[in-house]
C-alpha cells in the first residue's frame, strides 16, 4: 500500500525517523508521500525523498498556515515555490487550500493564494493536494475550495484528510478528484464520514495517515506514523465489505497513478 500524505519532516520523528520507515515497510506500506508545508519544510521533504529513493516521495506547497506566516512576502514565497518545483524532486504541489477552523488569513486572501497555487500546478502539470477544513471562522471550506477548483479547468488531484459527508465527497469526485481518508474515519461520531467513504469508488480512494497527527483507533492519542495506514485500510475494508488486501492494492495503485510514480 501507499501512504499518500504524511509529514515525516516533523520534529516528532527526529529521534526515530529511520525506524518509523522500517515499521512502515514491515506493515506492508511500500511507499509514502511526505508533504512539505512552506519552503524550508519542502526542501527538507525533498532531501528525505532523495535519502530514501523508491520509498519516500515529496510534495511542496504553501498551506494556509505557512501562507499566513509568510505575510506580505507571499508573492516571494510563491516564486520560491515555483523554483523548488521547477528544479525537480517533487511529485505534487501541496498541500494548499482553505482553512476555516484556525485563525489565519482572511477568506479573500486564502482564496487568492489557493488559486495562485492551482494555476502553478496546472502550469507545471503536477497533481494538487487540497486542504479544506471547515469551521466557525468561515463555514464550509469544501464548498469554497471546490468553487476555486472548478474555476481552473485541467487541475487534477486529491482532497486530503477528507472529513465531509456523502454530498461533499460526490462533489469532489465530480470535479475529478480522488478522496483520501485517514484515522479520523475510525473516530467515534464520524458516521457521516463513514457513510461517504462507503460510497467512494475503489479507483478514487486513497489511504493516508497525516502522521504525526490523527492516529487511528486503537492507536488514537499516540504519535501517528505511516505504518498505521494499514490499520485505517483494515477499517475501511470492513466498512465497505471488502478485503483489506484489496483496499490496500487499490490505494497503492491510485496513489502511484495520481503522482505518476510508475
Amino acid at each position: 500500500m501507499f501512504d499518500s500524505h504524511c509529514h515525516l519532516t516533523n520534529a516528532r520523528f527526529d529521534t526515530d525517523r529511520a525506524l518509523a520507515l522500517e515499521r512502515m515497510a514491515a506493515a506492508g506500506i511500500t511507499g509514502c508521500l511526505t508533504i512539505g508545508t512552506g519552503l524550508t519544510d519542502a526542501a527538507a521533504a525533498r532531501d528525505l525523498a532523495l535519502a530514501y529513493p523508491g520509498m519516500v516521495w515529496a510534495s511542496a506547497g504553501l498551506d494556509p498556515f505557512s501562507a499566513f506566516e509568510s505575510g506580505d512576502s507571499f508573492p516571494e514565497h510563491l516564486v520560491g515555490l515555483r523554483q523548488l518545483l521547477t528544479n525537480g524532486g517533487f511529485v505534487a504541489l501541496g498541500e494548499c487550500g482553505i482553512e476555516h477552523h484556525h485563525d489565519v488569513d482572511p477568506a479573500p486572501v486564502q482564496r487568492e493564494r489557493f488559486a495562485a497555487q492551482i494555476s502553478l500546478a496546472i502550469e507545471l502539470d503536477l497533481p494538487l493536494i487540497v486542504h479544506a477544513r471547515s469551521g466557525p471562522r468561515g463555514g464550509d471550506a469544501h464548498a469554497v475550495a471546490l468553487d476555486i477548483v472548478r474555476a481552473h479547468p485541467g487541475v487534477r488531484g486529491v482532497i486530503h484528510s477528507f472529513d465531509g459527508d456523502t454530498v461533499q465527497a460526490r462533489a469532489w469526485l465530480t470535479a475529478g478528484f480522488l478522496v483520501a481518508v485517514n484515522g479520523m474515519i475510525t473516530f467515534k461520531g464520524n458516521d457521516a464520514l463513514r457513510a461517504a467513504v462507503a460510497q467512494v469508488p475503489a479507483d478514487h480512494l486513497l489511504i493516508e495517515t497525516d502522521a504525526p497527527y490523527l492516529a487511528p483507533v486503537p492507536q488514537r492519542g499516540k504519535r501517528c506514523e505511516p505504518a498505521f495506514a494499514a490499520l485505517t485500510a483494515a477499517f475501511v475494508a470492513e466498512l465497505r465489505g471488502e478485503r483489506p488486501d484489496d483496499v490496500m492494492a487499490w490505494a497503492n495503485r491510485n496513489a502511484r497513478a495520481l503522482f505518476r510514480l510508475g
